[in-house]
């Protein structure tokens, strides 16, 4: 008797039902690019069959994303469907970041009355 064959898809295909990207050919690009990595090993082709228990790592934006898959998509479908096709590993993000520039809440440029409330010490900077 033989076992039964692993469920898979074209990786660039799993990417774009899992919304990860707005059209296949972002996710083919992101892929023929180097950008994408299966299981630790940099993906050579966007048809590269992956199943669940692969583990994939990619960029998207400005965030590293790791990513568990967990089932694969008959069709792209909304959103929480998609959520369910994989586990998200990645790390959270630093909370140590530098803070956010102040920002003036009135309309248009601070006066110098302003500015000196922003920066009591007279230096320009927070610091």
């Amino acid at each position: 008797m033989q076992p039964e064959p692993r469920p898979s898809t074209r990786l660039d295909k799993w990417l774009w039902h899992a919304r990860f990207f707005k059209t296949r050919g972002l996710a083919a690009g992101q892929v023929t690019g180097g950008q994408v990595r299966v299981n630790g090993t940099r993906a050579a082709k966007p048809a590269q069959q992956v199943g669940p228990g692969d583990v994939l790592t990619f960029a998207q934006g400005s965030q590293v994303r790791v990513v568990r898959i967990l089932g694969i998509g008959t069709r792209r479908g909304p959103a929480p469907e998609a959520r369910t096709l994989y586990e998200d590993m990645t790390p959270p993000a630093p909370q140590d970041a530098d803070p956010p520039n102040p920002r003036y809440e009135g309309k248009g440029r601070p006066t110098k009355r302003d500015r000196r409330k922003l920066f009591p010490d007279g230096s320009g900077t927070l610091e």
